[in-house]
């Protein structure tokens, strides 16, 4: 009994244990555990605004966004613009 309780502990440790990721967007951090995911966001994206010819602009997000057995709960991700 005492050893399925051991098996069963350690298990669970191993379902939270975290692999961190880097993403190519900007800068962001995926860390991928079994049962949650968490994002440091910080994305750069350009603006696909015709109008601005010849003038790069771009946008940020930053921010956290939690998800525990692939449901969000937990959004705090920012827009910025900046050129």
């Amino acid at each position: 009994m005492r050893g399925w309780l051991i098996l069963g502990c350690l298990c669970f440790v191993i379902l939270l244990i975290p692999v961190p990721l880097q993403m190519k967007d900007g800068g962001t951090v995926h860390y991928d555990a079994i049962l949650y995911d968490v994002y440091d966001v910080h994305r750069i994206r350009p603006i696909d605004d015709p109008s601005l010819e010849g003038v790069y602009e771009t946008e940020f997000i930053e921010g956290t966004i939690i998800k525990v057995l692939g449901i969000e709960v937990f959004n705090n991700t920012d827009l910025y613009a900046g050129k």
